[in-house]
């Protein structure tokens, strides 16, 4: 077990972190019938365009304020108690307003579920505002500006999510050039479910210094020396990876490839509940899949605080207690 394991996370979206037991209650509260969403303990989806359809519906189930830092607050109690002492999450203003909620409200939710988080736990939290790809680019301008404007002191990176097959990441150089001009720091999605010219694109329009996922850039070697170069830290999920079946076993996951020709690479859970695990169990599967000791774990975890969107005295803070 890793539970001694101090703990990072780089890369998690807030919605698709809502445990079953908390959509169900959204659902009852809100007299919305989700029968076809949850089988049990589960989200019912079997492939990436299903899954983003159930990701959808389950964020559609919070709605107020309140809702919000109930959900930032509860994700990050429970990663605490699993050894987490930092989680940064991805956050969509495109579906607050699809639920009707204000996208200020919405980051001051999730903010005061951060600081209860911390208060109670000792947990540090920050927000990373997203724009989705398949949205359109100007929603993205829109979503560029919310975050510039620094809407609440937890907010300092932005990014972007949805469905890696569409576009590419020219048609939405704007939004992150706001971003960048902001002082945010910037990641994006990218060599997932499309192939490494995914995140050869992202690299060439964007400019990130993280990437979500970034995986296959494993089949093309000159892109993982490039990676390695440049220090482009790699946000992965292998356990989202093997359940959405960009490789169908742990076997054959490129986790260990990547960190030995130098890769900086991060352990994530994605959408913990919608792929049945945990960031602790992400832990666990790179030490027990993948053969890392303890002290590269821990190493892997200062690959994160080293990477992530902070103020120099909370990284500072942070590191101490590896």
């Amino acid at each position: 077990m890793t539970a001694h394991i101090p703990k990072a996370e780089l890369h998690c979206h807030i919605e698709g972190a809502a445990p079953t037991v908390l959509v169900r209650s959204q659902a009852d509260k809100y007299g919305v019938d989700i029968e076809h969403l949850i089988d049990g303990a589960r989200f019912v989806w079997n492939d990436f365009t299903s899954f983003l359809s159930a990701y959808d519906a389950a964020a559609a189930l919070f709605r107020t304020e309140e809702d919000y830092a109930l959900l930032a607050q509860s994700y990050l109690e429970s990663i605490a108690a699993q050894g987490a002492i930092y989680s940064e999450v991805f956050i969509s203003p495109d579906h607050a307003r699809i639920a009707g909620l204000s996208p200020e409200a919405y980051v001051n939710g999730l903010g005061e579920g951060i600081r209860r988080a911390r208060e109670q736990h000792g947990i540090e939290g920050r927000l990373i505002i997203t724009c989705v790809r398949h949205f359109d680019a100007d929603a993205a301008i829109d979503v560029a500006r919310f975050a510039a404007a620094r809407p609440h002191p937890m907010v300092t990176g932005f990014g972007m999510g949805g469905d890696e097959r569409i576009g590419s990441h020219a048609d939405f150089a704007r939004a992150f050039d706001i971003a960048r001009d902001a002082g945010l720091g910037i990641t994006t999605h990218a060599g997932e479910v499309a192939g490494p010219e995914s995140v050869r694109d992202a690299l060439d329009h964007v400019r990130p210094s993280r990437i979500g996922h970034g995986v296959r850039a494993i089949e093309d070697p000159s892109l993982v020396e490039h990676l390695a170069d440049t220090g482009v830290v790699l946000e992965i999920c292998p356990g989202s990876n093997v359940s959405l079946s960009v490789y169908e076993t742990f076997t054959d996951h490129p986790f260990t490839a990547l960190r030995d020709a130098g890769v900086k690479v991060t352990i994530n859970s994605d959408d913990p509940p919608f792929f049945d695990t945990s960031l602790g169990d992400e832990y666990a599967i790179v030490q027990n899949e993948f053969g890392l000791s303890d002290d590269e774990l821990l190493d892997t975890t200062r690959t994160a605080l080293e990477a992530a969107f902070v103020d120099e005295d909370t990284r500072a803070q942070l590191l101490a207690k590896l």
